[in-house]
């Protein structure tokens, strides 16, 4: 086993959570990936729901990059929680004129304890993605989210609701770099595709941003 840990990294099969996966595996941690399905696009209509981030060409992308570099991939299902939870919570909301986040409901109570779990399982130390943001220390020794090196792309505002348990083992190796860096490796670790591929920023489980359907 590697002197630095094993660490279960969430790959989408898009540019930051592989070369999240890459840095890791180049500083030397036994890495382990994991894509998590959460939504099925063939129960949503959308002309562009092949290109979300549960595809089938998503995952094939994320297992080529793991099995290249010679790390194990696994695809770990969490639709029915996802569901009954993530996007019946975004209903609701939207109905009664609110604006709802699910990315923060996702990742606090859906993502990162199905990644934790699943990391207990296969004797991971850590769990890791490809958000832009860090987790601190205090000297008190609690964990705390801060915002990303490039401003322009932080994501820690989708991770404030994670507990103690869940940011002491999380690892966010793009926190302190700028996205143009994160192409540039991209293209360094030979997959200069990655830098040119097309970047959702829709919902993923409403096809076109169209709340309507």
């Amino acid at each position: 086993m590697s002197k630095k840990g094993k660490v279960l990294v969430a790959m989408s099969g898009g540019i930051d959570s592989t070369v999240a996966s890459l840095m890791l595996h180049h500083e030397g941690y036994e890495v382990v990936g994991i894509t998590m399905k959460t939504w099925d696009y063939t129960s949503s209509g959308g002309s562009k729901k092949e290109t979300g981030c549960c595809n089938l060409d998503s995952f094939n992308d994320a297992r080529a990059a793991a099995v290249q570099h010679g790390f194990p991939h696994y695809i770990l299902d969490i639709r029915d929680e996802f569901g009954s939870f993530v996007v019946e919570n975004f209903v609701d909301e939207y109905l009664a004129g609110r604006t709802p986040n699910p990315c923060v409901l996702c990742n606090t109570h859906i993502k990162w304890r199905a990644l934790l779990k699943r990391a207990d399982a296969l004797g991971c130390d850590f769990i890791a993605t490809g958000h832009y943001a860090s987790v601190r220390q205090h000297e008190n020794g609690r964990y705390v989210i801060s915002k990303g090196l490039d401003e322009t792309k932080d994501q820690s505002y989708v991770l404030w609701g994670l507990e103690q348990d869940l940011l002491s083992r999380t690892i966010l190796p793009l926190g302190t770099y700028r996205k143009t860096e994160i192409r540039q490796m991209a293209h360094d670790f030979g997959y200069p595709e990655l830098a040119k591929k097309h970047e959702s920023y829709e919902i993923c489980f409403v096809p076109d941003n169209d709340y309507r359907g």
